[in-house]
């Protein structure tokens, strides 16, 4: 497994067709949910960590709100800027490592969400998040991270799926191996094969809610899923916590 597979997977044009099913419905219940638990100003400044394609950056800012969107794929903030021209949106398209992101403003609310955390190889990197999450808030401003559920993902691991359509035939191979949950990715296309990988850390729920305070966090709210479900450790396929900066 590459250490740093992210930096050549979230390159590609594949990384968009595997996941395409993260359509705009998605993203617009994803986001209208975490507003109606979180009381923005109307004209708030929002950073979006890990912005990928720019699905979330983009309804927020038709929200209204300042956005300011990171990622370090120049792939995928390409298709950001293109997406947001089309809407004649001005949002703040940067690319960085979020470990050496930083910015000379501060936010209102900070996103992580689709499973932006836990690739990079230590905790200290991993956990460096929550620390530049918090420092880039303004007083009272909010958190919110989006990771999977290690306990439901565990009993509920799909370790082989495929896909096809017209162009592509993608197979997913799913192994979880030293507390990491490890994806091979192979793409046939005119019968030539690309293989790529993912790797994610898998983080107790208990462990991350301890280390949001550690940061100076207040856990206002803790969901399962989109829908509005109280986190139940076993059962939910989520953990999202929206945390507010004492």
């Amino acid at each position: 497994m590459k250490k740093d597979w992210f930096v050549e997977w979230f390159n590609t044009d594949e990384y968009l067709n595997v996941y395409k099913h993260r359509n705009e419905n998605d993203a617009e219940c994803h986001i209208r949910f975490l507003l109606s638990k979180i009381k923005l100003p109307s004209n708030a400044s929002v950073l979006d960590l890990a912005c990928g394609a720019g699905r979330h950056s983009i309804l927020l800012a038709k929200a209204g709100y300042k956005v300011t969107g990171v990622d370090l794929s120049a792939r995928l903030l390409n298709e950001a800027r293109l997406n947001s021209e089309k809407e004649n949106l001005d949002i703040e398209f940067i690319q960085s490592d979020l470990r050496q992101f930083t910015a000379s403003k501060k936010f209102d609310l900070v996103l992580n969400l689709f499973t932006s955390f836990g690739y990079f190889e230590t905790d200290e990197e991993n956990f460096l998040l929550f620390q530049k999450a918090y420092s880039l808030l303004n007083p009272n401003g909010y958190f919110v991270l989006d990771y999977f559920n290690k306990n439901h993902l565990e009993k509920n691991l799909i370790e082989y799926s495929e896909e096809s359509n017209e162009n592509y035939i993608i197979k997913q191979e799913r192994k979880i191996v030293d507390q990491r949950v490890n994806k091979k990715i192979t793409i046939i296309r005119n019968g030539n094969s690309k293989v790529y990988f993912e790797s994610v850390k898998l983080y107790e729920s208990n462990l991350l809610t301890l280390k949001l305070k550690e940061f100076g966090f207040e856990i206002i709210n803790l969901f399962g899923d989109f829908l509005g479900n109280e986190f139940d450790e076993i059962s939910s396929p989520r953990f999202i916590a929206i945390c507010k900066k004492k």
